[in-house]
């Protein structure tokens, strides 16, 4: 799996959590190399459009990749840069997702710390317990127009904390930091990869 160094912090978790689930990291700051990746992994702490200035260089080829079927997964930020656009930059997103990314509307915002999902029957969380909360650490939320949304959250408003179109998945929390029930959904996300060879 190659995990994109793209200037966001959470790189050593991640990498981490894969490794722990039996996956091989390649984690690279040159956003060619995605080109060639049989896996990709977005993480996620930073800013929406720091994130795009560095992946911009190949953003038609990339988008391409992941149309083609490319297993991709991103995490909190790096779910958010799949989409179109963010309220939080200027610019575009990848928009492997068609939709938006907006300020959540909460009491306090950033939300941070343990919050519960809500997730139907999709294969991301086969075996995660039912009740399991999972860790997240955002401001901003996504608002999917064609994306299938397979999990929610309740934080002053409810959004979607998990979206899935085949191979490509996206999670609004951090599972490498949620324990036992991320270390299953990764777990999950390595098998969907497996299985779209």
């Amino acid at each position: 799996m190659t995990v994109m160094d793209y200037g966001v912090g959470n790189l050593h978790s991640i990498s981490k959590g894969l490794e722990k689930c039996g996956a091989k990291i390649d984690v690279t700051s040159k956003v060619n190399e995605l080109l060639d990746a049989q896996c990709i992994v977005f993480p996620g702490v930073g800013a929406f459009g720091a994130a795009m200035d560095e992946l911009r260089p190949v953003l038609p080829m990339l988008k391409q990749r992941i149309k083609e079927g490319t297993p991709t997964l991103g995490i909190c930020l790096g779910m958010q840069v799949l989409f179109e656009r963010s309220d939080e930059s200027p610019g575009g997103g990848v928009g492997a997702f068609r939709g938006e990314v907006r300020k959540l509307k909460a009491t306090r915002v950033p939300q941070m710390g343990w919050n519960d999902v809500a997730w139907g029957d999709d294969q991301l969380f086969d075996k995660v317990p039912r009740g399991s909360q999972f860790y997240f650490a955002n401001s901003y939320i996504c608002r999917p127009r064609d994306a299938v949304t397979i999990a929610e959250t309740e934080y002053g408003e409810r959004f979607p904390s998990a979206i899935r179109r085949g191979a490509l998945c996206g999670v609004q929390f951090h599972p490498e930091k949620s324990g036992k029930p991320g270390l299953r959904l990764l777990s999950n996300f390595m098998a969907i990869a497996e299985g779209s060879k």
